[in-house]
């Protein structure tokens, strides 16, 4: 049991699809210009590839969500 196997985690293999990864970013983690144009909002969701690039930020969870699937990826919650 000691095989080793080269496993290129950035595909879901069972979709065929990138996966990404859904987090939650606090407004205070952010430059200020971006601060400004929240609204309020204490709490975003960024979607980042296997990478570490943050390819979205969005308002709510589902929306980072959706927009992954939309784009053909897999989206992965990180906590």
């Amino acid at each position: 049991m000691d095989t080793k196997y080269d496993i290129d985690t950035s595909i879901d293999t069972s979709a065929g699809r990138p996966i990404v990864y859904v987090r939650t970013v606090k407004a205070d983690d952010l430059p200020q210009e971006m601060r400004a144009q929240l609204g309020g909002r204490e709490t975003l969701y960024a979607v980042h590839s296997t990478e570490g690039e943050r390819l979205a930020l969005v308002a709510d969870r589902k929306m980072a969500y959706f927009l992954a699937r939309q784009n053909d990826m897999e989206p992965v919650a990180v906590h």
